[in-house]
């Protein structure tokens, strides 16, 4: 199975999931549900949870029969995405109208409908993260999980990176700065994808501290490459307005050093990435297709 069949077996699976966990509804919620679903199922990558389940195979062999466990912690990572995008899109943040070649969720349901859709999909998550459904992963764990996602999640990460990407515009960025934005902004919930799948199969300290860096670059590197593609790709790539970077003056690689060398400072990222998973077995071959392919993606 090469890595493109492997994402869409693993995104499938997630897929599934995800209609059990955030089913539609026919009561008085039944509108509110379908905006956070609207962006849930609106065609996204799967990237964050395919990596906690990579991340688990690596250190444990589940024989692609994943724990209840396992696949609640995947997909509260989606929704956590999932809600991320569509604040980001709101007039008042980066003012998107098109999100994966559709209308952004607050074109269809209005500013307050998409607020309270990113709203219940964070909140939801956590109660993902907590239910009790009696499998091997211990309750420590579990709270283990929830804390690395809640700091992923918060100031400490998305939110305090996509609050410095606002303040940041239009100014003029060093370095250090542009690579803590992106570290918080993007790669937090990445490397805490990562992170909760070596918790989840109950990896050693060491091996966990090695996913840790793994998540820590490729998370730099997917961000990079978003980078790159906002300049290079189309509009149907990307399934958004191209060049919005740009136009609003943002902080990004491209602006910092140029296409070539920020392509050279992804492909440095990737390396260290797989650098890092030096001590891992063929089990971790995932996570080594998964770093090249982020690299070589288009969309």
């Amino acid at each position: 199975m090469n890595i493109t069949q492997y994402i869409d077996l693993k995104r499938k699976q997630v897929d599934r999931a995800l209609e059990r966990y955030v089913p539609e509804q026919k009561n008085s919620l039944a509108e509110h549900v379908n905006a956070m679903r609207y962006s849930l199922f609106a065609g996204g990558k799967r990237v964050r949870p395919i990596l906690c389940l990579a991340a688990a195979e690596s250190v444990k062999d589940f024989n692609d029969a994943f724990p209840e466990t396992v696949m609640l912690t995947a997909c509260a990572l989606e929704c956590i995405h999932t809600y991320s995008l569509i604040h980001d899109d709101l007039p008042a943040m980066d003012d998107d109208d098109l999100r994966r070649g559709k209308p952004t969720n607050h074109v269809i349901f209005g500013a307050a409908g998409a607020i309270l859709a990113g709203d219940s999909l964070l909140t939801h998550a956590f109660d993902l993260l907590s239910r009790d459904v009696m499998e091997t992963v211990s309750a420590h764990d579990r709270l283990t999980i929830i804390s690395l996602i809640s700091k992923a999640a918060g100031f400490e990460g998305m939110a305090g990176g996509q609050f410095l990407d606002l303040t940041h515009e239009g100014k003029e960025v060093e370095y250090d700065a542009l690579r803590e934005i992106h570290s918080r902004k993007t790669g937090a919930l990445i490397t805490v994808s990562v992170q909760a799948g070596g918790v989840l199969g109950n990896s050693s300290p060491e091996r966990f501290k090695s996913l840790t860096r793994y998540g820590i670059h490729i998370g730099l590197a997917f961000q990079i490459i978003d980078d790159l593609l906002n300049v290079e790709g189309t509009e149907e790539q990307l399934g958004k307005a191209a060049g919005s970077d740009a136009a609003r003056n943002k902080a990004t690689y491209p602006a910092l050093f140029g296409v070539a060398k920020t392509r050279e400072k992804a492909e440095e990222a990737v390396q260290e990435a797989l650098a890092a998973l030096d001590g891992f077995d063929d089990r971790a071959d995932r996570l080594r297709d998964l770093a090249q392919y982020i690299l070589s993606r288009e969309r």
